[in-house]
């Protein structure tokens, strides 16, 4: 009886996450993006993707003028990501 039960209780969780997933792209279906929203967000992405390279990086480099460039990167990628939101 308890794996009756079991079964039930997976198969309903399973069939919870098939809903949310197809809600999600219902959701994103109908909202259209235009052409400059798409660039946007590819920017974003893109700096993100960077920012978490540069930060990576910082954390592995033990030379000092290496670290400096990396946290001028870092600051720089900050910098354009706030500037972007803050247009948003």
């Amino acid at each position: 009886m308890a794996r009756g039960w079991e079964s039930k209780s997976v198969e309903s969780r399973i069939e919870e996450k098939k809903e949310e997933a197809e809600s999600r792209k219902a959701a994103r279906a109908t909202i259209p993006l235009s052409e400059a929203e798409v660039m946007a967000k590819r920017e974003v992405e893109m700096l993100q993707l960077s920012r978490i390279r540069v930060q990576k990086d910082l954390d592995s480099s033990t030379n000092p003028r290496y670290r400096a460039q990396l946290e001028a990167a870092l600051k720089h990628l900050d910098e354009k990501l706030n500037a972007i939101k803050r247009k948003a």
